[in-house]
Parts: structure tokens; C-alpha cells; sequence
């Protein structure tokens, strides 16, 4: 993995496995060097215990890479066996993830389509189902970045009760198997019981260590119409899983997903393009540092739950040749704004200096129109024949980025980027790219004059509207707080 981390999956038969600071879990390298396994959550579909360790810099110098052995710390004081490990997969070539429709079977994979724009074509494939001798194939239907669509087999063949194995194959100049940690599983909804009626307008983001962010993000939004949020989790370490209990409580519908996978968010939009179809008609991407906001709402005394949902086309309207089922909404890039920390009031409160000139977009798609590929690029995705996009203009609708924050916050986002195809901070390539901040080199190191930078107007709009909305007086006189403070 990226970070020289190692992913360890414990097998379905020895789940759950239970780690102790008394008597913790260890990797045992092949050289004898052993770093610590830290517990990373569970993966699902079938549960697999799942730990993280440290790849020891002299085991990097010994090719080709071994797999760990996973073992307690007090084995390990009585285990001087050498041993021989298979060769470590590695995440540069591996299907990782799948998921089961009502029709085809959805491969995740690494190292197919490596370059964005160019795919290689769906016939070059077979889904492969089963192991060793037991094996089935199917055709693989699409080939688009990460994303692989393949045939289901017949149910009759291969019951689906079973764990069954699912990878990728190439086919040709020679067959090849692509390594997979992935299963084939009965199909997988967002929603386990059936609801009459879909929810009109959700929310879907990958998200990493945003807990001190997510509950303003979420009450804002729930009160202009969002009526769910999916939150796909990129292995958050911080206090998420409580927020978001805290917010259930509240009565917010909040799902995660626990989604490791690093560098995989268009994958993982993919993936709720299909598990949350039958509970959202409609589905906002949009990170947890951005908010939608319209200028038309200034005078409002109160939100509405009808702001949003107003705002979206009917993709019903028969009149017009191509039915609008993507609406794409400009972006406003907010600066530090003075800050030098985060500001304990909400972003919304903290920063109000942005750039003049909007930049890039973000979308609400309706999921019904989405093509059969899944093909999404920069939060927007392509669309079924028959239906097209909108641009609103920025007098009607706007994000609100606060992307470049204080510096303690941005600074995280050294950790690596969330895009497929957008490469890491601390990589020195592509330096003019519009990916890149002006300014900030390769290393965390804080510019000069940070607090002051990308402030060109002052934009308040935001602000003063959320004031009005979420302020609340504190017990304690003259002092007030914003509703999402804890």
C-alpha cells in the first residue's frame, strides 16, 4: 500500500480476531523484523478482521516481497522457525472490492486501466467465479477505469449461499488471473427493508478523520433537503464512528461504508452509484468542506427542507428530446481567512475571504440516468443516452470550497490524495498542475503568509446566512454558539 503499509486480512474462519495492548498482534517479516499490527476495522461481505502494519525498512531491500505472518507477541518470543510465505500482493495489481447487482456482478480492480481517458476494452477480460478446478467465466460487459462489469453466473451453477471467490482474468497475448481479496456475495442494497418511496435528494463523500467537521455539514444540509448522507470511510482514525452515532441519535439518517481502499474515491462513487440507487432518486457529491448555498436564500428567515429539492430538474418532463439528470454547480474556493486554527464556530463562521473566480464543479446526478460503465470523472458522472447535464450559474447556486483552510488543517491532506488519477502532495511531478495549490512545494511546510493567501473578495454570504439560521444563546450571557457546537 501506499506509505509502505501493509494490509493484513484475516481469513473469514478466524474472524473476529481480538487484539489486546497486554498482548498485541505482530507482522513477522521474513527477515525476522516485526512491526506492530494495528487493528483497522473489518471488512465485510464476509467479515474479515483487518490490520495494518509497517513494512521494517530492511524487508523493502529483499525482493520479491514477502507476505507477514500474523502472530501475538508472546508467540513470537517462542517461534525462531524460519518460514516460507507466499509472495505479498500488491496493490498495484489486485482486484479488491465487488458487488452484486440483480443482473451483473461489479469488479473493483488495480492496475487495469491505469491512465484516465484510456481503457482497455471489455472483450480482453473474463470474470472468473470459484477457485482451482471449480471455476466459472463469465463476459465482462464494461471496461472503465477501475470499474469492471461482468455477467452473473447462472444461480443454479454456483449458489450464491456459499463464499465464492471472484476475480478478473486477461486474456490475452497469455491468461492471467488478476490476485483478489474480493467474494462474490448476494446482492448488497444501502436500504435492507423495502420503503415505498425513495428518499428524494441524498448526499454521498468519502471522508477521512472529519469528525471535528461532520456534524456541521451534516445539519446544515438536512435542513435545505438532504435527506440522507453515505459516508464512504477511507479508514478514518479519529472520532467519526461517535459523531456519527451521536447524529443517528439525533435522528439523522447517516450510513458508512467502511471503504479502505486508498486512492479509489471515483471507484468508490462508482460503488454508490449502485448500492444506494433504490434509496436515492437523486444523489449530491460533494466533500465535507463543501456547502451549497444559493444567494436567492439571503432573506430567509429560516431554512427549508424544500430549498435543494427544489432546485432539481424533473427527469420526468417529456417534453424536451434529452430529460436533465445532472445538474453541475460551480465552486467558490474559500481561503484561510486570518485563521490560524480551526475555528471553533464551523468553517461556515471561520472563512470568508475566497477567490474571485470560480473554479471546477460539483454534482447532483440522478442515479437512474447513470451509464451502464459507472464512468464518473471530477464528481460528475456520464449519463445514459437520452438524458444530458446543466451548468447552474452562480447566481442561482454555488459551493462554497473552503479548501485551503488553517494550516494545521490543510496540512493533513499531505496524507495522500483521494483521485485515482490525481497524484500525491509529496510527489514531484506535474508542479503547474491545477491540482497543485499555488505556492506549497512537495513537503508539509507551512508557506509564508499562509493565513493571508487566496483572499481576493470577502464573501459573507454564507456566513451571515448560517448565523441566522444555527446560532443559539449560550447560558452564559452575551455569548452564543452554533448549533452543530458540541
Amino acid at each position: 500500500m501506499p506509505g509502505w503499509e501493509v494490509f493484513v486480512i484475516v481469513s473469514p474462519d478466524f474472524t473476529p480476531l481480538i487484539s489486546s495492548q497486554e498482548d498485541p498482534y505482530v507482522c513477522v517479516f521474513e527477515t525476522g523484523e516485526v512491526s506492530l499490527a494495528i487493528p483497522a476495522g473489518e471488512l465485510q461481505f464476509p467479515a474479515r478482521t483487518l490490520f495494518k502494519c509497517e513494512f521494517p525498512r530492511r524487508a523493502r531491500r529483499r525482493l520479491p516481497f514477502k507476505q507477514p505472518m500474523l502472530m501475538k507477541s508472546s508467540q513470537k518470543k517462542n517461534n525462531v522457525t524460519p518460514f516460507k510465505q507466499p509472495e505479498l500482493l500488491r496493490w498495484t495489481f489486485l482486484v479488491y472490492d465487488s458487488l452484486t447487482t440483480d443482473d451483473d456482478v461489479v469488479l473493483f480492480v488495480k492496475g487495469l486501466n491505469n491512465r484516465q481517458g484510456i481503457n482497455r476494452e471489455p472483450n480482453e477480460f473474463n470474470c472468473i467465479f470459484g477457485l482451482e478446478n471449480n471455476v466459472i467465466r463469465t463476459n465482462v460487459t464494461s471496461s472503465m477505469q477501475e470499474v469492471f462489469r461482468c455477467k452473473r453466473p447462472d444461480p443454479n451453477v454456483l449458489p450464491f449461499e456459499e463464499r465464492i471467490t471472484v476475480s478478473l482474468e486477461i486474456v490475452r497475448p497469455v491468461p492471467v488471473v488478476v490476485p483478489s481479496v474480493a467474494y462474490c456475495t448476494l446482492p448488497r442494497k444501502l436500504e435492507s427493508n423495502e420503503k415505498t418511496e425513495r428518499a428524494r435528494l441524498c448526499a454521498c463523500t468519502m471522508v477521512y478523520n472529519v469528525g471535528k467537521f461532520l456534524k456541521e455539514w451534516v445539519l446544515y444540509h438536512s435542513r435545505i433537503g438532504v435527506e440522507k448522507f453515505v459516508l464512504y470511510d477511507n479508514a478514518s482514525d479519529d472520532d467519526l464512528p461517535k459523531v456519527v452515532d451521536e447524529l443517528v441519535q439525533e435522528g439523522y439518517d447517516v450510513k458508512t461504508y467502511y471503504w479502505l481502499w486508498p486512492k479509489t474515491q471515483e471507484a468508490g462513487f462508482s460503488h454508490s452509484a449502485i448500492y444506494a440507487k433504490d434509496s436515492c432518486s437523486w444523489m449530491m457529491y460533494i466533500d465535507v468542506d463543501e456547502f451549497v448555498y444559493s444567494r436567492l436564500w439571503s432573506n430567509l428567515s429560516r431554512p427549508s427542507k424544500s430549498l435543494l429539492p427544489s432546485l432539481l430538474p424533473n427527469p420526468k418532463n417529456v417534453q424536451e428530446k434529452k430529460q436533465v439528470a445532472e445538474i453541475s454547480i460551480p465552486c467558490y474556493e474559500f481561503g484561510p481567512s486570518n485563521k490560524k486554527s480551526h475555528p471553533i464556530m464551523g468553517v461556515t463562521q471561520g472563512y470568508n475571504c475566497r477567490r474571485k473566480m470560480e473554479n471546477r464543479h460539483k454534482s447532483i446526478v440522478f442515479l437512474d440516468a447513470v451509464d451502464h460503465s459507472l464512468l464518473n470523472v471530477i464528481h460528475h458522472f456520464i449519463l445514459k443516452q437520452g438524458y444530458k447535464g446543466k451548468k447552474m450559474s452562480v447566481h442561482d447556486m454555488v459551493v462554497n470550497h473552503y479548501k485551503f483552510q488553517a494550516w494545521p488543517e490543510f496540512k493533513a491532506k499531505f496524507r495522500r490524495r483521494v483521485s485515482a488519477y490525481v497524484i500525491d502532495w509529496t510527489q514531484e511531478l506535474n508542479p503547474h498542475s491545477n491540482d497543485r495549490t499555488p505556492g506549497l512545494g512537495f513537503s508539509p511546510v507551512e508557506p509564508k503568509g499562509w493565513p493571508q493567501k487566496f483572499c481576493e473578495v470577502y464573501d459573507n454570504g454564507l456566513k451571515d446566512l448560517t448565523w441566522r439560521w444555527f446560532v443559539v444563546k449560550s447560558p452564559t450571557p452575551s455569548r452564543y454558539r452554533m448549533a452543530w457546537q458540541r
